[in-house]
Protein backbone atom coordinates (compact mmCIF):
# COMPACT_ATOMS: atom_id res chain seq x y z
CA UNK A 1 0.00 0.00 0.00
CA UNK A 2 1.61 3.00 -1.39
CA UNK A 3 2.13 6.10 1.07
CA UNK A 4 0.52 9.15 -0.56
CA UNK A 5 1.46 12.73 0.42
CA UNK A 6 -0.33 15.79 -0.29
CA UNK A 7 -1.00 19.65 0.17
CA UNK A 8 -3.63 19.78 3.02
CA UNK A 9 -6.94 21.41 3.12
CA UNK A 10 -9.53 22.46 5.53
CA UNK A 11 -11.65 19.46 5.18
CA UNK A 12 -8.68 17.71 7.13
CA UNK A 13 -8.46 19.65 9.85
CA UNK A 14 -10.64 17.53 12.04
CA UNK A 15 -8.35 14.34 11.10
CA UNK A 16 -5.28 16.40 11.35
CA UNK A 17 -6.20 16.77 15.28
CA UNK A 18 -7.32 13.14 15.47
CA UNK A 19 -3.84 12.13 14.61
CA UNK A 20 -2.05 14.89 16.73
CA UNK A 21 -3.79 13.81 19.60
CA UNK A 22 -3.39 10.10 18.96
CA UNK A 23 0.16 10.02 19.69
CA UNK A 24 1.77 8.57 22.43
CA UNK A 25 5.03 10.50 22.77
CA UNK A 26 4.74 14.25 22.95
CA UNK A 27 0.84 13.64 23.09
CA UNK A 28 -1.35 16.53 24.43
CA UNK A 29 -5.06 16.84 23.94
CA UNK A 30 -7.44 19.38 22.47
CA UNK A 31 -7.54 21.06 25.54
CA UNK A 32 -3.74 21.36 25.71
CA UNK A 33 -3.56 21.98 22.37
CA UNK A 34 -5.90 25.03 22.39
CA UNK A 35 -4.23 26.71 25.35
CA UNK A 36 -1.20 26.86 23.25
CA UNK A 37 -3.52 28.88 20.77
CA UNK A 38 -3.78 25.40 18.33
CA UNK A 39 -6.92 25.59 17.32
CA UNK A 40 -8.81 24.41 14.30
CA UNK A 41 -9.65 27.82 13.01
CA UNK A 42 -6.05 28.76 13.82
CA UNK A 43 -5.20 26.08 11.52
CA UNK A 44 -8.02 26.70 8.83
CA UNK A 45 -6.09 30.42 9.31
CA UNK A 46 -2.35 28.82 8.21
CA UNK A 47 -3.70 27.22 5.59
CA UNK A 48 -5.45 30.04 3.86
CA UNK A 49 -2.35 31.69 3.99
CA UNK A 50 -0.59 29.27 1.77
CA UNK A 51 0.93 25.92 1.24
CA UNK A 52 2.16 24.70 5.25
CA UNK A 53 0.73 21.31 5.86
CA UNK A 54 0.94 18.13 3.92
CA UNK A 55 -1.73 15.12 4.74
CA UNK A 56 0.29 11.51 4.21
CA UNK A 57 -2.97 8.92 3.28
CA UNK A 58 -2.81 4.99 2.74
CA UNK A 59 -5.83 4.18 0.71
CA UNK A 60 -7.16 7.59 1.34
CA UNK A 61 -7.12 7.29 5.02
CA UNK A 62 -4.61 9.74 6.79
CA UNK A 63 -2.05 8.33 8.58
CA UNK A 64 0.23 11.36 9.57
CA UNK A 65 0.93 15.08 8.69
CA UNK A 66 3.75 17.26 8.56
CA UNK A 67 3.26 21.77 9.07
CA UNK A 68 5.93 24.32 8.59
CA UNK A 69 5.84 27.79 9.72
CA UNK A 70 6.88 29.87 6.51
CA UNK A 71 7.75 32.67 8.04
CA UNK A 72 10.21 30.90 10.33
CA UNK A 73 11.66 28.20 7.81
CA UNK A 74 11.01 25.89 10.98
CA UNK A 75 9.58 22.29 10.22
CA UNK A 76 6.31 23.03 13.32
CA UNK A 77 5.15 19.83 13.97
CA UNK A 78 4.99 16.24 12.45
CA UNK A 79 2.90 13.38 13.84
CA UNK A 80 2.00 9.99 12.64
CA UNK A 81 -0.77 7.27 13.79
CA UNK A 82 1.56 4.73 16.48
CA UNK A 83 -0.01 2.05 13.76
CA UNK A 84 1.79 3.28 10.62
CA UNK A 85 5.32 4.12 12.33
CA UNK A 86 8.01 2.43 11.04
CA UNK A 87 6.55 2.06 7.19
CA UNK A 88 8.52 5.51 6.18
CA UNK A 89 5.58 7.37 6.37
CA UNK A 90 7.27 10.14 8.34
CA UNK A 91 10.62 10.21 6.33
CA UNK A 92 8.27 11.30 3.29
CA UNK A 93 6.30 13.83 5.46
CA UNK A 94 9.78 15.48 6.52
CA UNK A 95 11.14 15.34 3.16
CA UNK A 96 8.30 17.46 1.55
CA UNK A 97 8.34 19.71 4.76
CA UNK A 98 12.25 20.43 3.90
CA UNK A 99 11.87 20.63 0.06
CA UNK A 100 8.94 23.41 1.11
CA UNK A 101 11.19 24.83 3.30
CA UNK A 102 14.25 24.89 1.05
CA UNK A 103 12.58 26.90 -2.06
CA UNK A 104 12.99 29.85 0.24
CA UNK A 105 15.56 29.14 3.10
CA UNK A 106 19.26 27.78 3.03
CA UNK A 107 18.86 26.63 6.53
CA UNK A 108 15.82 25.20 8.87
CA UNK A 109 14.97 24.16 11.83
CA UNK A 110 13.24 22.01 14.32
CA UNK A 111 13.13 21.62 17.99
CA UNK A 112 12.48 18.32 19.74
CA UNK A 113 12.82 16.52 23.17
CA UNK A 114 15.79 15.08 24.43
CA UNK A 115 16.05 11.42 23.95
CA UNK A 116 12.80 10.65 22.12
CA UNK A 117 12.05 8.84 19.62
CA UNK A 118 11.81 11.83 17.30
CA UNK A 119 15.25 13.40 18.51
CA UNK A 120 16.61 10.45 16.90
CA UNK A 121 14.18 9.95 14.31
CA UNK A 122 15.38 13.80 13.08
CA UNK A 123 19.52 12.78 13.94
CA UNK A 124 18.98 9.89 11.38
CA UNK A 125 17.64 12.10 8.97
CA UNK A 126 21.13 14.56 8.50
CA UNK A 127 19.74 17.09 11.06
CA UNK A 128 21.86 18.54 13.58
CA UNK A 129 21.48 19.25 17.13
CA UNK A 130 22.65 22.61 18.24
CA UNK A 131 21.05 24.20 21.09
CA UNK A 132 19.65 22.55 24.69
CA UNK A 133 16.49 24.39 25.01
CA UNK A 134 14.01 24.69 27.55
CA UNK A 135 11.83 21.89 28.93
CA UNK A 136 14.34 19.58 27.27
CA UNK A 137 14.37 20.56 24.02
CA UNK A 138 16.90 20.57 21.10
CA UNK A 139 17.22 22.87 18.69
CA UNK A 140 18.07 20.72 15.41
CA UNK A 141 18.95 22.52 12.27
CA UNK A 142 19.56 21.55 8.26
CA UNK A 143 21.05 23.17 5.79
CA UNK A 144 20.29 23.34 2.14
CA UNK A 145 22.60 20.93 0.04
CA UNK A 146 24.09 22.96 -2.33
CA UNK A 147 24.68 21.56 -5.97
CA UNK A 148 28.77 20.98 -7.10
CA UNK A 149 29.90 21.65 -10.29
CA UNK A 150 33.00 18.92 -9.87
Amino acid sequence: MPTQVREARETDIEDIFAIRTSVAENHLSLEQLAEMGITPEAIAAELAQGPCLWVAEIERVPVGFSMVHNETACVFGLFVRADHEGQGVGRLLLERAEHHLFAKFDEIWLETEIGSRAYAFYDRAGWIPVEKRDRDLMKFVKVRAVASNL
